[in-house]
């Protein structure tokens, strides 16, 4: 017998934005990142925790989007790619260097790279060129090679570094 899908009210922040939403308990948080929300930065690659394209943050850690429910952001702080900049600015130091250093191809990988170097680079400042490859591991990019995104990498941790 299949189980009756059941619909429960969440509220959260997205991106700065109070959000009060009724979601199905079953329903995937990439799924409802993309469709309810109509976030299409965070991509869906695999919907198994392995390509990192859905990576988000919730209170402030990235996080897996495909491997977490909408029911679990109850009462979080979400961002995801479109709220990632800082007020005032139109691109975050990390996706200032992406740009610079050509560190992407087709762009699907992008988002979830830059926001778990988002992440990362602003808890650890001094993140070195090993840390910083080691990090970026569990994301799959099938078009750069990863060289530029690692040199785009270690200028955003330089740069996060004086300025914070």
């Amino acid at each position: 017998m299949p189980k009756t899908i059941k619909k429960k009210y969440i509220n959260f922040i997205l991106n700065g934005v109070n959000y009060e939403e009724e979601v199905d308990d079953r329903m995937l948080l990439s799924d409802f990142i993309r469709i309810n929300l109509g976030m299409t930065g965070t991509n869906i690659g695999c919907e198994h925790g392995i390509c990192g394209s859905c990576t988000i943050h919730i209170n402030g850690r990235a996080v897996r989007s495909c491997l977490s429910l909408a029911v679990e952001i109850d009462n979080c702080k979400i961002s995801t790619i479109e709220g990632i900049s800082k007020k005032n600015q139109n691109l975050s130091i990390i996706q200032k260097n992406f740009k610079q250093y050509f560190a992407l191809q087709c762009g699907f990988c992008t988002p979830g790279i830059i926001m778990t170097l988002s992440d990362y680079l602003y808890r650890n400042k001094n993140a070195s060129e090993k840390q910083i490859k080691d990090v970026i591991s569990g994301h799959l990019c099938r078009c750069t090679g990863y060289s530029s995104i690692i040199k785009a990498a270690v200028q955003s941790a330089k740069e996060i570094n004086n300025n914070v």
